[in-house]
């Protein structure tokens, strides 16, 4: 197979100063040092701290080396992310194209969101870099070739992909709002039990004005649309509804 270094996009990763294959006259563990080294200490800083505790000096810090000496392997922070991005997606490992796309589509799915939710700060980049690294287009090529007996046009084959996809970076980044919500404090300055009582009141308000009868209902039934009990069987749910949809587009 070819290197998949050969298929980044225009203007995704620009060239370090001399390239992985220079020779340098640096010390013999800086000659060892590899591109791949650099960006998995990145994404394991990233993984603890988030994207903004990712910095060259504690890069180098964490491989014992010279911080001038990272830069003969990466040009800057910006290809360092597009890296890290891109090492993310090559942690899927490839599925087996079983023949019944349902169950295919499940497994990606499944596998995506896992993968996103174990590295919650790539989150804050999906918006901003471009979908089409190395990986991501491996990625998007296995995941194709599960409607291929069906002879789709490939407009309406990418169209279905794209929204499984946006569905599962959708609830994604929803649960990671309601886990960011979740650990941080009931109310400023509010024991457990006076945030509770507060939020009796407030629910007591919603339901004297008349306006938010459903919404107070939710409260009666005791449901908690946020519960992380509920989180996997939520991600079910509506995947099965967008699956449901995509089966009526193959028939």
């Amino acid at each position: 197979m070819s290197n998949l270094d050969d298929f980044w996009p225009p203007s995704s990763v620009t060239t370090s100063r001399r390239g992985d294959s220079a020779q340098s006259e640096h010390s013999r563990r800086q000659k060892a040092l590899s591109r791949h080294e650099i960006v998995q200490v990145a994404v394991a800083l990233a993984d603890a701290g988030g994207a903004v505790a990712v910095n060259m000096r504690q890069i180098a810090k964490e491989l014992d080396v010279n911080p001038m000496s990272l830069y003969w392997h990466v040009a800057d922070k910006e290809q360092l992310l597009n890296l890290m991005l891109d090492a993310i997606e090559g942690e899927a490992e490839p599925l087996p194209n079983s023949g019944d796309w349902r169950a295919d589509f499940i497994n990606i799915a499944r596998q995506k969101r896992h993968l996103l939710l174990r590295h919650p700060w790539v989150a804050n980049f999906i918006s901003e870099r471009s979908p089409l690294s190395p990986n991501a287009l491996l990625q998007i090529e296995r995941s194709l070739t599960v409607l291929d007996r069906f002879r789709l046009e490939t407009r309406i084959t990418l169209q279905i992909l794209m929204a499984l996809d946006n569905y599962v970076t959708g609830s994604v980044l929803n649960e990671l709002r309601e886990i960011r919500v979740g650990q941080s404090p009931t109310g400023e300055g509010l024991t457990p039990a006076k945030f509770s009582a507060a939020m009796r009141d407030w629910k007591d308000r919603l339901n004297q004005s008349g306006i938010f009868n459903h919404v107070v209902q939710i409260f009666d039934e005791g449901i908690d649309p946020d519960s992380p009990e509920t989180r996997e069987s939520r991600f079910e749910f509506g995947l099965k509804c967008v699956l449901d949809g995509i089966a009526i587009q193959l028939h």
